[in-house]
């Protein structure tokens, strides 16, 4: 049984805010107040963010300028859900069609078409409809009417990790050889945009933004890629008000308790240990010469899976690098991470030999406080 990522292909929308006028935004769009502008603009200085993009912008506009956006008024409660929803059905299947061109593209270059795929799995957490991008991707794209189709939804920021484990019992079945898998992650978290004063509203106005990435995966014995080894997950307990992500009447909301650093840092390393051990991997051997996707759900999330791992600057520098430069982008973020490190190492990774660094692991989390995990050769 095999399951290679053998084509990655990421995409965000055309223009982007620099964070200097997204705090500006934030500031006037969320009616806040002199004392909450002044820790509005702390927290937006400190996201580790520079720029992201948002489906809602029109252009990007220089440093100093205003954002060029209609959609969402100031100092105002903001649109309604429906009509929130009504822009992410457009908006969600251009930006995932984009992405999963772009993968089918390179992916027929190493020979595996369009007309081949079997199965399709798609994530978000930031809107529904249905019919859903699924539908528009096998209409575009020309895959088969035949695939088996399957959503992953509302997972958060873990989601794409969740799909890659579908993706390996998929390619477990029987004819396993001939699986073909198109996964596809989008969001649009600018949408969800909340006015107020609300400290962990803001922080979370500071850093999402939007994107998609997409991917193929063989099941063949003799693909060349990434091999998806093993995935899994772990719920920590007494944590569920840690992190929520609810449907309210203006767009989702999200919660960010002050405890989540804290949990990373006291219960990870433990879990992880014990589930790569499982795997037949060495933590410590990871952390001296393995390669880390980790999601950067924010700077104080990174420096708690730093410091409970033991990792080092570098190991830690493309989770970094995507946080400044696209911002966090919910599920599609660790397969940005992974992109970069592809392109570091030369392209697609080799089938795993011996000698090899033990392996890439891709980290994220999401509401519970929960954490998944996927072993990457």
């Amino acid at each position: 049984m095999s399951a290679r990522i053998i084509s990655l292909a990421c995409v965000t929308p055309a223009h982007f805010a620099q964070q200097s006028q997204a705090a500006d935004f934030g500031v006037r769009a969320g009616g806040l107040g002199e004392e909450k502008a002044r820790f509005a603009r702390v927290i937006y200085g400190r996201s580790g963010v520079d720029q992201r993009a948002s489906t809602l912008l029109r252009s990007s506009t220089e440093t100093g300028q205003p954002l060029d956006q209609d959609f969402i008024p100031t100092g105002g409660c903001g649109p309604s859900t429906g009509a929130r929803m009504d822009r992410y059905v457009s908006d969600a299947k251009t930006l995932a069609l984009r992405a999963a061109g772009h993968a089918l593209e390179r992916a027929t270059s190493l020979g595996v078409a369009s007309g081949e795929i079997t199965h399709v799995i798609t994530v978000s957490c930031t809107g529904f409809a249905a019919p859903g991008v699924d539908h528009e991707l096998i209409e575009r794209l020309g895959l088969p009417r035949t695939v088996r189709r399957l959503h992953v939804g509302y997972m958060g920021c873990h989601g794409a990790i969740n799909a890659l484990g579908v993706a390996k019992a998929f390619a477990s079945e029987e004819h396993s050889e001939d699986v073909r898998i198109l996964l596809v992650c989008v969001e649009l978290c600018s949408l969800h945009f909340q006015a107020g004063d609300r400290a962990d509203q803001i922080v979370a106005n500071a850093l999402f933004a939007d994107g998609a990435a997409a991917c193929v995966i063989s099941g063949s014995p003799v693909a060349r890629g990434d091999c998806v080894r093993a995935v899994g997950g772990c719920v920590f307990p007494d944590s569920a008000g840690a992190m929520a992500w609810r449907i309210g009447d203006q767009g989702f909301e999200m919660t960010l308790g002050e405890s989540v650093p804290r949990l990373i840092e006291e219960r990870l390393k433990e879990w992880l240990s014990g589930w790569l051990d499982s795997t037949g991997r060495s933590l410590d051997a990871l952390v001296r010469a393995g390669r880390w996707a980790v999601h950067p759900g924010g700077p104080r999330i990174l420096d708690a899976v730093q410091r409970a791992l033991g990792l080092s600057d570098d190991a830690m520098r493309a989770s970094r690098a995507i946080l400044r430069e696209y911002g966090n982008m919910s599920s599609p973020t660790v397969l940005f991470i992974l992109e970069r490190l592809r392109q570091a190492s030369g392209g697609v990774a080799r089938p795993s030999m011996a000698g090899d660094a033990p392996g890439t692991v891709l980290l994220a989390f999401g509401p519970g406080l929960s954490v998944e995990a996927a072993l990457l050769d």
